[in-house]
């Protein structure tokens, strides 16, 4: 494998996110993180602001690539010269809408083929979606459990509020 792909929205990316990122970036010479971009969901960071984000937690690896994309993965995959999408599991919660996903870029790309990592048991049930709900009650070292430290305050102020 020589490029690879990571897609999601990582609004906020979160430490299973950049899990699934450090070991994919192992795997292959280049590992691109494309940043979905949805027109009919108001995300919580605009997508410059996501850009920004995984580029800063990820500063370390010399292989990855941050990109924005609208669209289909699928087709993004294809743009970036890759045949390899990587996807990050949760036991159970993601497998389902997974397969399906994979079974449907098949029919659309049959050249196209999906690497599975399983998210760190650590991290299993981690979403942007929970860490949303979980950010105007949690101090930053609850936070820090769930989001890269760095980025803290960027959702801090994002939600109008100071470090607790």
């Amino acid at each position: 494998m020589k490029i690879a792909v990571y897609t999601g929205s990582f609004d906020p990316i979160t430490l299973g996110h950049l899990d699934v990122i450090q070991r994919s970036s192992r795997l292959v010479e280049k590992l691109i993180v494309g940043i979905g971009v949805n027109t009919e969901k108001q995300g919580l960071f605009s997508t410059d602001e996501r850009i920004n984000l995984v580029e800063r937690c990820t500063a370390d690896l010399g292989n990855v690539e941050v990109r924005s994309f609208e669209g289909l993965a699928v087709n993004f995959v294809t743009d970036c010269g890759a045949g390899v999408m990587i996807r990050g599991v949760r036991p159970l919660t993601d497998v389902a809408a997974e397969i399906t996903m994979t079974m449907a870029n098949r029919q659309l790309d049959e050249q196209l083929e999906t690497v599975f990592l399983m998210a760190d048991s650590k991290y299993a049930h981690v979403s942007s979606s929970l860490i949303k709900q979980i950010a105007p009650l949690a101090d930053d070292a609850q936070l820090a459990r769930f989001i890269p430290p760095e980025i803290i305050s960027d959702l801090r102020h994002k939600i109008g509020q100071s470090s607790v």
